[in-house]
């Protein structure tokens, strides 16, 4: 049976993958019919350079029967040569193991607590300047004074005294 698949390739922790057409009983870095385009997951998924179909080959070989791994699949999909594949999604996998779910339980009934108590700081100054407000009598606010303030008067200052030389200290 034949296979579109990916062939690693490049150094350690740098891969490049050619993309290939192969026999499905072969490793996935052995012996390959044809080199059909090739994928560079180091490169921003912006960048062209990325990935690289050869778009007349992979039909051929679809026509002959090959069948694209998944990933693969992806790619065609997006280039519009194949349906795109359902996107396959566990949610269950992703969730929140028991003690990580515990931790978070934790922290959101702390936050709460938080919340009261700040609620709590904020409501009773606010009941003590109610308070305040009903028992303080109500007071006759001041007429505003028709004078002119008063003009400041320039006091002389006695200039700082000279000071004394070592010639006249003797």
């Amino acid at each position: 049976m034949l296979k579109i698949r990916m062939s690693r390739g490049g150094a350690k922790k740098r891969p490049v993958y050619k993309i290939v057409i192969a026999d499905s009983r072969k490793p996935r870095d052995g012996r390959f019919i044809e080199k059909v385009g090739f994928f560079n997951p180091l490169l921003p998924k912006d960048k062209k350079e990325r990935l690289n179909l050869d778009v007349d080959r992979i039909k051929y070989w679809l026509e002959k029967g090959a069948k694209p791994s998944d990933r693969i699949a992806r790619f065609l999909g997006e280039a519009n040569i194949i349906p795109k594949p359902a996107q396959r999604n566990n949610p269950n996998k992703a969730k929140p193991k028991k003690k990580a779910q515990e931790r978070l339980a934790a922290a959101e009934e702390a936050k709460k607590a938080a919340e009261e108590a700040a609620k709590a700081e904020a409501e009773k100054p606010a009941e003590e300047a109610a308070k305040a407000e009903a028992e303080k009598p109500a007071e006759p606010t001041p007429a505003p004074a028709n004078e002119a303030p008063a003009e400041e008067t320039k006091s002389e200052e006695k200039p700082a005294e000279e000071p004394v030389k070592e010639e006249e200290k003797k």
